[in-house]
């Protein structure tokens, strides 16, 4: 089975390897993730697993979701993630997935949500210089001409303008696997990886390294 798990972030620190050269790390808390679904090219389509993680009250949870878990026999649980795979034939629902699933030296792909900024001028959207801070200038912070009169009339698509930042799906590919910690069930990655502290993340092994 390929290596999938889902995990939360704790947040971020530094370790010392054995050179003791400093490496910025974030801490994930990996699993454990229990299978709560399996699909096939037989009955989906395409393979498939779904896996849950956290525990939530019974309150908290809708009856469609409440039904999908008394079908498996399975506890409920907060957050459902499906991650594709090429086999599941050596997978069944109710398998639990813990931190152990990686080992130092992988090679892995984090995906998540990231921070929301709200609404955004151009400068903190785009990165664009403001004008002169002269009182005559009366351009200070805004997004720039729009660049067109009668021909075409219109502003053309992709112009670069204020609006809503942040709070979208990022993947960060090719990220090692510094260090598992099975007590404590979290792995150390090197680097940053997408949204604040808490934010869920889908975890796999990485599609793209050698």
């Amino acid at each position: 089975m390929n290596k999938t798990i889902i995990g939360k972030k704790v947040g971020m620190t530094q370790i010392f390897d054995e050179k003791g050269l400093v490496i910025p790390v974030t801490v994930i808390e990996a699993g454990p993730c229990t299978v709560t679904q399996v699909k096939t090219v037989e009955t989906d389509g395409y393979n498939s697993i779904q896996l849950g993680y956290g525990e939530v009250k019974e309150k908290h949870v809708n009856k469609p979701l409440k039904g999908h878990f008394a079908k498996s026999k399975l506890t409920l649980k907060k957050h459902l993630r499906e991650f594709r795979l090429d086999n599941v034939g050596e997978v069944k629902v109710g398998d639990e997935i813990k931190a152990d699933v990686f080992e130092q030296g992988d090679k892995i792909d984090v995906q998540g949500t990231t921070k929301g900024k709200g609404f955004q001028g151009v400068i903190k959207r785009h990165g664009q210089h403001r004008g002169p801070m002269g009182h005559g200038s009366m351009y200070h912070r805004r997004p720039g001409s729009m660049g067109s009169t009668s021909t075409p009339g219109r502003v053309f698509k992709g112009k670069k303008l204020p609006g809503h930042t942040g709070c979208e799906t990022v993947t960060i590919q090719n990220l090692d696997v510094v260090r598992v910690d099975m007590d404590k069930n979290v792995i150390l990655v090197k680097g940053s990886v997408p949204g604040p502290k808490g934010a869920i993340l889908k975890i796999k092994k990485s599609v793209k390294s050698a």
